[in-house]
């Protein structure tokens, strides 16, 4: 069983930064796909970036280069360092991880993140 803790999220404005975080509870974490996804409003949940078992970490085109996704194996966190924001990074923002073994996906509550001209 895994349990997902978001933080970090908050106010910004065009041009800053803020960074989120996702602690992890329950065994197994190395194995576990890490993603970020958020959901803006009147949208789909869409993926922004995934870590497959703390390799390769891919973004969307919307979000490569201005957001970075860190991952600490030995800490069960994850982070999503979100510079150069837009108003259109106004979301609400999910932690995600999934077992292929289990076939399961687990979810944080998600975090508000709102962005202001």
């Amino acid at each position: 069983q895994v349990q997902l803790v978001e933080s970090g999220g908050g106010l910004a404005h065009l041009g800053g930064s803020l960074r989120l975080s996702c602690e992890a509870s329950g065994s197994g974490f190395s194995l576990l796909h890490m993603a970020w996804y958020r959901q803006r409003p009147g949208k789909e949940r869409e993926l922004l970036a995934i870590n497959v078992r703390g390799g390769q970490t891919d973004y969307i085109d919307s979000v490569k280069g201005r957001f970075t996704m860190s991952r600490d194996n030995t800490k069960h966190t994850v982070s999503l360092q979100m510079n150069s924001l837009k108003p259109e990074d106004t979301a609400v923002y999910y932690c995600n991880a999934k077992s292929v073994q289990l076939d399961t996906e687990y979810w944080g509550q998600g975090t508000q993140v709102t962005v202001s001209s």
